[in-house]
């Protein structure tokens, strides 16, 4: 009998195979580009940087994808300046200690991703010392790559949160806090001097609160201001 085909799980980057899962990309209502992000993809295999293209699908990225090698070195010394490049780090028929030089040389300012379906110590070390952001290892979950891209941008100060986000996130922080210590909304009106109502709309993320309702939330609720923006934090 025929051994059924391994399962990998859903989103799973396969190399060499033209089916692949595809999750939603990054929701723009989340994350805001405070430009129009330049991204780079560099493969070999053009259905590799099809999937990888249409996961970072995004209205302020604009993707460039190359699987021809010959075109990396003229690609690089262009005059677009690239904010992402995603390199496979085995190129056929190419160094990659030269194509690394190159996005040295080339694009200085460039973020760099490599992505390798023969991980070794020494190809780490080597990414590592070109001050590559991450070393993603195939397969990978298209969730993964979406998300190190998403935490490299935020990093670079090209990307940030909605503001609608933000203050659902600081509200969620207050709201959290106060169950803790087993307070309720009229309780800490009354030891802030603030509004129920005003406090309701902070919580549910609704209104931004000012930083002075931020200080008597913080010494009513016993933390740090930058406590309430823990969860923004990026690695």
């Amino acid at each position: 009998m025929a051994e059924s085909p391994e399962e990998k799980p859903p989103g799973t980057l396969e190399i060499g195979r033209a089916e692949e899962k595809r999750e939603a990309p990054p929701s723009p209502e989340e994350l805001l580009c405070v430009t129009e992000v330049q991204v780079l993809i560099v493969d070999d295999d053009p259905p590799t940087c099809h999937v990888i293209e249409a996961a970072l699908a995004h209205e302020d990225f604009h993707i460039l994808a190359l699987s021809d090698l010959a075109k990396v070195e003229a690609m690089l010394k262009g005059t677009t300046k690239y904010h992402l490049i995603i390199l496979d780090y085995v190129l056929p028929g190419l160094s990659t200690e030269l194509v690394l030089n190159w996005i040295r040389d080339y694009q200085p300012e460039a973020a760099l991703i490599v992505v390798t379906g023969h991980p070794t110590v020494q190809n780490a070390v080597t990414s590592l010392r070109a001050r590559a952001y991450e070393y993603l290892t195939k397969p990978f979950q298209i969730a993964q790559l979406r998300e190190t891209v998403l935490r490299c941008l935020r990093n670079r100060g090209l990307m940030r949160m909605s503001l609608e986000t933000l203050r659902e996130a600081v509200g969620a922080a207050i709201r959290e806090r106060r169950k803790v210590l087993e307070l309720t909304l009229e309780e800490i009106a009354k030891r802030t001097g603030l509004s129920l109502g005003y406090l309701s709309q902070v919580e549910l993320g609704r209104t931004s609160p000012s930083i002075e309702t931020l200080y008597k939330l913080s010494l009513t609720l016993g933390v740090r201001i930058a406590d309430f923006f823990q969860s923004l934090q990026t690695e």
